[in-house]
């Protein structure tokens, strides 16, 4: 019988928004056009430059962490998974000799 599909939530820490008091600081330095571009990305936010950083950080920070700690499949796409995973494994001898051949490393 094949494993059950994973149903797990999300897990990860969704970092304090500003309405949460906040202790920490944490300082970058930018060019003038960097600052400019920051200033001018926050205005149409209508948020603060610090704010408007935090928020983009902390998004670009746990969509990194995502890719690394799990993956969603729809019903279908987990079946298409489970079947190639139990497919039997396809003879490659051009593989096989390379990944038996001797290294550079070996000669040493």
């Amino acid at each position: 019988m094949p494993p059950a599909r994973s149903t797990r939530k999300r897990t990860t820490t969704r970092v304090a928004t500003s309405a949460a008091p906040k202790s920490e600081r944490f300082a970058v330095r930018v060019t003038e056009s960097q600052r400019h571009l920051l200033a001018e990305a926050s205005r149409a936010k209508r948020t603060t430059v610090s704010q408007f950083v935090l928020d983009a950080a902390t998004d670009a920070a746990e969509q990194v962490l995502a890719d690394r700690t799990e993956f969603r499949l729809s019903p279908d796409q987990w079946s298409r998974f489970l079947e190639a995973l139990d497919a039997p494994v396809l003879p490659l001898p051009r593989l096989r000799r390379l990944l038996e051949s001797p290294t550079v490393l070996d000669e040493a």
